[in-house]
């Protein structure tokens, strides 16, 4: 295979708050790194794939094939809360879950709706984390992670986004919303799954991306 070399990152992503965990995470690897609307690319994606991967490859591709950027590698993830006693609501549907418009104070009151009477025991559930990505070749390559974890009684921590403050990490004995950003960094399900993209993409260059 003829390997080229990259010299930016496009992640397929608007989410501010994504954008700032995957910039530290990234930051080592020297390359520019461009949210699609910091690339001048707007696409509204329709994720109808059946799992976090196909999802993720989906946006990957979407936004590859409409980069103009020459030797950009884009990047792209899809995540979920699963609730096991929730048979794993709600799963890839979790951005989508009571609508894309709806705050997610409304979504994490709804989840610990739910689960009202529900012990400590049974309220375990993880988030889980894909990544997509296409190189300048057309090769594409994924990774996944997940953080385990426990649903709240109420939301707790103003850090984060999304269903992070009713994200209990028994280690800790915060929420994701409660933890400091290099805490985060370090155990969630899109910093577990972006460090092994990063050594992904370190095998396909032959380097150690420094």
């Amino acid at each position: 295979m003829n390997k080229q070399k990259y010299s930016k990152i496009i992640f397929a992503t608007g989410n501010a708050g994504k954008m700032k965990e995957i910039r530290m995470i990234l930051e080592d690897m020297g390359r520019e790194i461009l949210s699609m609307k910091e690339a001048g690319i707007t696409l509204d994606i329709e994720e109808n794939g059946a799992s976090y991967e196909e999802n993720a490859l989906i946006k990957a591709r979407a936004v590859a094939a409409c980069t103009q950027a020459e030797g950009a590698v884009v990047l792209a993830d899809d995540s979920g809360l699963e609730i096991d006693y929730l048979q794993g609501e709600p799963g890839i549907y979790s951005a989508r879950y009571l609508g894309e418009e709806t705050p997610y104070s409304v979504k994490n009151a709804n989840l610990i709706e739910r689960l009202s009477g529900v012990p400590d025991e049974e309220r375990t559930a993880r988030f889980v984390c894909a990544i997509a990505a296409v190189l300048p070749d057309g090769t594409e390559l994924s990774s996944r992670a997940a953080i385990e974890g426990r649903i709240g009684y109420e939301e707790r921590g103003n850090h984060g986004f999304g269903y992070d403050p009713i994200f209990h990490v028994p280690e800790f004995g915060r929420t994701t919303a409660e933890l400091t950003e290099e805490e985060k960094n370090q155990v969630s399900h899109r910093g577990k799954a972006l460090r092994l993209m990063k050594e992904e993409l370190k095998r396909y260059e032959g380097t150690d991306c420094q």
